[in-house]
């Protein structure tokens, strides 16, 4: 390969590279950022929609979309996806779809929140209902790639535009090549494995440690890569079987090429690391340092977000708790069976909830209950953890169990012993802040002097 491409970033210390942008790549990120580390982070898969501060693989080779006065700048909206003549749009606030008469054409996906109705995904469908084609937009409004499916609705191709709509990344599925187009060079790479390492030479990441939360292409790379002094490190946050994964002994029997030290997120998993062998060594437990945005005051209030009437025992929740009261907030309108529930002096609702209005209820609340049946919104369930509400919820509704403690979870036959221990926090205040510290550790939250070993690379 010409080793003569010009890079274009000037490299620092780390590199955070990403399968995708989950959760728990945000939760890595945010730590490195509240660590006061300096780094680079990039994304392989990326659906479009990545913060400034977050490089994409593939984007890389794609240009700047900010400069394209020819896109509209922002997500598109739902109805503006350009149809035939007579076709229309019909949607939700979840998805949407593109019919012909009483055809189905495409399916609309959006992009969180989905209330916004933000354009991520139109798949558009053959005569048979199969989809042929899956447009992919960002958050200027462009179509940034294209997903080719055969007849049986397997991928067969994968297309990238710049933002002019050339194509520049053309990715076979079938033979596994990637070619890049690339410095007025066409590039082919026989693997994803050697067409990341690619991005990583042209950004000028080379001469960093890269840490990756995954044991696929992200793991795949640092291993393709020259030793340059640096040891990557592998952050691992899934539960662990009977036996420690192949790829994680790869480093712990230091055959890694760069890779040296796995760092892990939950105690359980840690500790049956141990159990199966791994050296102590190499292996540390580590959580993620979280951006809290306040305290909690001991209010009497609660907050309960939902899209479906069906909140469980909210009036029997409200009957047995009348010192405390449930600010209860929806997006949509609310049916009259929610709405009833206004009838209790201690429950307010909140249909077709403003943003600014949502935003003072999370500061005003210091109890949230997850107890809504269907999907969540507002990301809520993170956001009330960020909010140090004490989160509370049932089994069978729980929405993000990474932030709720097992003590605070309750079956939803058992919601008067859920309205019990709420009621017991009001008369004694310091359980509240027992329970917290339980939440806290439950979603494994670490300091900035915990990261002090890391950075030190």
């Amino acid at each position: 390969m010409d080793r003569a491409v010009e890079v274009t970033h000037e490299a620092v210390g780390i590199t955070l590279l990403f399968d995708t942008f989950s959760l728990e790549s945000r939760n890595l990120l945010e730590s490195f950022k509240n660590a006061g580390a300096a780094f680079h982070a990039a994304v392989i898969e990326d659906d479009g929609f990545l913060p400034d501060d977050v490089m994409s693989v593939y984007g890389f080779f794609l240009g700047d979309y900010r400069e394209a006065d020819s896109l509209p700048g922002k997500p598109l909206y739902f109805n503006q996806i350009q149809i035939p003549d007579y076709w229309r749009i019909e949607g939700d606030n979840s998805s949407a779809k593109v019919m012909d008469r009483t055809r189905e054409r495409a399916r609309i996906f959006f992009t969180e929140p989905t209330h916004r109705r933000q354009v991520k995904i139109v798949d558009w469908l053959d005569d048979a209902g199969q989809v042929r084609l899956s447009e992919h937009y960002n958050r200027y409004g462009a179509i940034f790639c294209h997903t080719v499916f055969n007849k049986k609705g397997q991928k067969a191709l994968r297309k990238f535009f710049d933002v002019t709509g050339r194509e520049m990344i053309v990715e076979n599925f079938v033979t596994g090549d990637i070619l890049v187009r690339w410095q007025d060079k066409d590039w082919i790479f026989r693997s994803k494995t050697d067409f990341i390492a690619f991005f990583i030479r042209c950004a000028g990441l080379e001469d960093t440690a890269v840490y990756f939360n995954s044991l696929s292409y992200p793991f795949f790379a640092s291993q393709a890569l020259a030793p340059n002094g640096f040891r990557d490190a592998l952050f691992w946050h899934e539960p662990v079987g009977d036996e420690i994964p192949g790829n994680m002994q790869i480093i712990l029997h230091d055959q890694g090429t760069r890779a040296k030290r796995v760092f892990v997120s939950r105690k359980e998993s840690y500790d049956r690391l141990i159990a199966l062998g791994a050296p102590s060594d190499k292996v540390k437990q580590l959580g993620y340092i979280y951006s809290f945005v306040r305290e909690n005051k001991h209010r009497p209030h609660i907050l309960v977000c939902t899209n479906s009437e069906n909140v469980g025992h909210l009036t029997e929740l409200a009957s047995l708790m009348p010192q405390m009261h449930f600010h209860v907030a929806a997006i949509t309108e609310m049916s009259s069976k929610l709405m009833s529930a206004g009838r209790y002096d201690n429950v307010s609702l909140y249909p077709n909830v403003k943003m600014s209005v949502l935003d003072s209820l999370f500061e005003k609340c210091d109890f949230y209950l997850d107890i809504n049946h269907e999907g969540e919104i507002v990301d809520a369930v993170h956001r009330a953890f960020l909010n140090n509400m004490l989160i509370v919820g049932y089994e069978e509704t729980m929405h993000n169990a990474y932030y709720t403690a097992d003590t605070n979870t309750f079956k939803e036959s058992e919601y008067a012993d859920m309205a019990d221990a709420l009621n017991l926090t009001l008369a004694m205040p310091h359980i509240i802040d027992e329970a917290l510290a339980m939440q806290k550790k439950a979603a494994v939250a670490a300091e900035a002097t915990d990261y002090m070993e890391i950075l030190h690379l």
